[in-house]
């Protein structure tokens, strides 16, 4: 199946998704769901039928005795839905491999998120991957396989609403990254649900320094403007940390927290590693925030000492500037930085 280059697919904002039975239940209605048979029974095994969708509950609770057997039946439901979701997998897998056409509409309805006017291939329908009337737009299933697709195509894990309640504060930030202000308020309120919220604050806090310079950046703005007053004060607690209070002063506009000479590099690059993590190419973006309205020689001047800043995204930042920045005296001190960055961690090692 064709790969994409993670390079140019921007970060995508996260989706929501019912519960597996559900998608499993539209699995079962597609036109094409007789393929789905054929997966679950090998030409030597004995027939089947398919999984049954799951009924709905009771609402009155079982007999006394019968709990067991209920949550024994419950479970056996939710083997028969992720047997069935991970089949489908495979059959619109083999689908899309075979035709491009079929893939490239799927991945572009998919970054869209907008319906498609006039008819879209009768194959999504029939793989139940776009609804069968206008507006068309992806299904829940449609989202459900492009994700897949797109995970095993670019690396990109894009996020589903509400899965990140019970994350620690890592893979939250992380989860983050692409949510929308709005989105972002929603996700975090319930990973906030029956936390207390200083030990929060703190949570976040304590992971600043280990994630990627985008998630460092959401968890500042999260303790800054998401937590109150605990997240404020966490905040301040990191202000003498070496690098990290460096920037998160500079995240935040503190101007009483000066960097020292060796950490002016170090944010430098955090501040635009976190922009080429978010992708998208934008390559310009990722200068300005290095030039900061300084003249070309300034520039230069900065951008020699980006190598000892030892940070992990050194090496790619300077590469934007090397391939994207219009004046020659700024590209051959990146090429000069490059190099000795190159030369420090041989040294290093």
């Amino acid at each position: 199946m064709r790969s994409y280059d993670d390079d140019t697919l921007p970060l995508q904002p996260p989706i929501r998704l019912p519960d597996a039975a559900t998608l499993a239940s539209a699995v079962r209605a597609a036109p094409l769901a007789g393929e789905l048979k054929a997966l679950l029974d090998p030409p030597d095994a004995p027939q089947t039928a398919l999984p049954d969708a799951p009924q709905a509950a009771p609402s009155d609770a079982p007999p006394a005795g019968q709990g067991d057997g209920q949550e024994e039946e419950q479970g056996d439901e939710r083997a028969g839905d992720a047997r069935v979701l991970e089949a489908w997998a495979r059959v619109c897998r083999a689908r899309l491999a075979a035709d491009e056409r079929l893939l490239l509409e799927l991945i572009r309805m998919f970054l869209s998120r907008e319906p498609v006017p006039g008819r879209v291939p009768q194959a999504l329908t029939d793989l139940g991957l776009v609804r069968q009337a206008e507006p068309y737009t992806l299904s829940w299933l449609g989202l459900w396989v492009a994700r897949l697709i797109i995970a095993e195509t670019a690396g990109q894990e894009i996020p589903v609403m509400g899965t990140l309640a019970g994350a620690d504060a890592a893979t939250l930030l992380h989860g983050l990254r692409s949510y929308p202000e709005a989105e972002r308020s929603e996700e975090l309120a319930g990973w906030l649900a029956g936390r207390d919220r200083e030990s929060a604050a703190a949570e976040i806090a304590g992971a600043l320094a280990g994630v990627s310079p985008l998630s460092r950046a959401v968890g500042v703005e999260l303790l800054e403007s998401g937590l109150g007053e605990e997240g404020r004060r966490a905040l301040r607690g990191l202000l003498e940390e070496p690098r990290l209070g460096a920037v998160v002063a500079a995240r935040t506009g503190n101007e009483e927290r000066r960097p020292t000479p060796d950490e002016i590099a170090w944010v430098l690059v955090d501040m635009a590693a976190a922009l080429l993590e978010f992708g998208g190419g934008e390559a310009g973006e990722v200068i300005d925030s290095i030039a900061m309205g300084m003249d070309a020689e300034e520039q230069a001047g900065t951008i020699a000492i980006l190598a000892f800043g030892d940070h992990p995204w050194t090496g790619r930042v300077l590469r934007v500037v090397i391939d994207h920045h219009p004046d020659e005296r700024v590209t051959a001190a990146a090429r000069k930085a490059l190099r000795r960055l190159r030369g420090l961690a041989d040294i290093r090692t």
